[in-house]
C-alpha cells in the first residue's frame, strides 16, 4: 500500500489530502478528484468572488429573493437547523459584522464599547433568512444583512470530497483542513488513524491521542487568532448576540461522524460556555467534545475515551 499526500491552499485554508492506495497513480488521481470537488464548492460559497451565489444573496438583502442551486439551499437550511439547536450561538448571518469592529491584525488596542458592538450585531439573526422550499430561493429580510459560510464551509467541503473519494473506491484517507479533519479506513500498517489533541499553551505538543478512523474532528481555539488588550487574551470567536469576543475558554475540540457537523459545532460550543455546551453535546447522538478553559482545566462530554 502506498500513502500519498498533497498540501495546498483552498477556501483560504491549508488543506492536506492523504490517500492510501495500491498504486501511487491511483492515489494521485484520487487526490485530484478531491481537490476539484473542494474548488467547485469554494466557487459556490465564497464571498471573495462577486458572482458567487453567496454574494448574489448578500447583494439582494432587503431587495428580493435569489434562486440558488439545491446544494446551496440545503446547506443554508442545515445551517439554520444548527442555529436553532445552539440557540443562535451558530449563525451564518454573522457576515454582517463589519471588519471595522473586529480586525484581528493586532492593531486593536481597545475593545469596542458594548453599545457599539450591539449596534453592529443587530443584523445577525438567522430568523431573517427566508427560505422558499418550492422555488429554492433565499431572501435576507434586512438591508445590510450578509451570510458567510466560514463556520461550516470547510467541513462541508471535506465531507463532500471524502464521500466522492469513497465512491471512487478509495478505501483509506484523511482530509485535513487547517486542523479540522475527517479520516476513514486504516493506515498502511493496518492501524487506525489517530490524532493528537493540541495543548493550547504549546499547540505543537499533544496532551492526548484519539483514534479517529471513521470520524471527523474540528477545533476552535483562541491560540490561533487572538488579541491582547490590557494583559487579557480575547479570542477571535465572537458571540453573535453581543458582538464581543468570548473569554474563559482556550479551545473546544468536537468529534462527530460528519465533518460538516463537527466544523459547525466547535465555535457555538465555545460561545455557549462550558456548562451549556457540554449539556447540549450530551443530548446529541454521535457528538463528543473536549473543552479546555483558561486555567487549563479539561472538561469532556460523556462517552469519550482519551488516551
Amino acid at each position: 500500500m502506498e500513502k500519498f499526500s498533497e498540501s495546498l491552499k483552498l477556501m483560504g485554508n491549508n488543506f492536506t489530502i492523504t490517500v492510501v492506495a495500491d498504486t501511487i497513480d491511483f492515489a494521485k488521481q484520487s487526490v485530484e478528484l478531491a481537490i476539484d470537488e473542494i474548488r467547485r464548492i469554494e466557487k459556490l460559497f465564497t464571498t471573495f468572488s462577486p458572482d458567487s451565489q453567496t454574494n448574489l444573496i448578500n447583494d439582494n438583502a432587503g431587495i428580493k429573493p435569489v434562486k440558488v442551486d439545491e446544494e446551496v439551499f440545503n446547506l443554508i437550511e442545515r445551517s439554520i437547523g444548527i442555529s436553532k439547536i445552539t440557540q443562535g450561538a451558530f449563525d451564518i448571518t454573522y457576515g454582517s459584522i463589519d471588519k471595522s469592529l473586529w480586525n484581528f491584525d493586532r492593531t486593536m488596542t481597545t475593545l469596542p464599547s458594548a453599545e457599539q458592538a450591539l449596534k453592529m450585531v443587530h443584523l445577525i439573526n438567522y430568523n431573517n433568512i427566508i427560505l422558499d422550499t418550492n422555488n429554492k430561493t433565499v431572501f435576507l429580510k434586512e438591508k445590510g444583512m450578509r451570510i458567510g459560510f466560514g463556520g461550516i464551509g470547510k467541513g462541508y467541503a471535506a465531507e463532500m470530497a471524502k464521500n466522492l473519494m469513497i465512491k471512487n473506491h478509495v478505501k483509506s484517507g484523511i482530509i485535513n483542513a487547517s486542523g479540522d479533519l475527517t479520516a476513514w479506513g486504516k493506515q498502511p500498517d493496518g492501524k487506525p488513524w489517530t490524532i493528537g489533541i493540541a495543548n493550547p499553551d504549546s499547540p505543537q505538543d499533544a496532551f492526548s491521542y484519539l483514534e479517529i478512523s471513521g470520524k471527523a474532528i474540528a477545533t476552535s481555539g483562541n491560540y490561533e487568532k487572538y488579541i491582547m488588550i490590557g494583559g487579557k487574551k480575547y479570542s477571535h470567536t465572537i458571540d453573535p448576540k453581543t458582538g464581543l469576543p468570548i473569554t474563559g475558554i482556550k479551545s473546544v475540540t468536537v468529534i462527530s461522524n460528519n465533518a460538516e457537523f463537527a466544523d459547525a459545532m466547535a465555535t457555538p460550543i465555545a460561545v455557549m460556555g462550558i456548562k451549556a455546551g457540554l449539556f447540549l453535546v450530551n443530548q446529541l447522538p454521535d457528538l463528543h467534545c473536549i473543552i479546555i478553559d483558561d486555567d487549563n482545566k479539561i472538561y469532556n462530554s460523556k462517552n469519550i475515551n482519551l488516551r
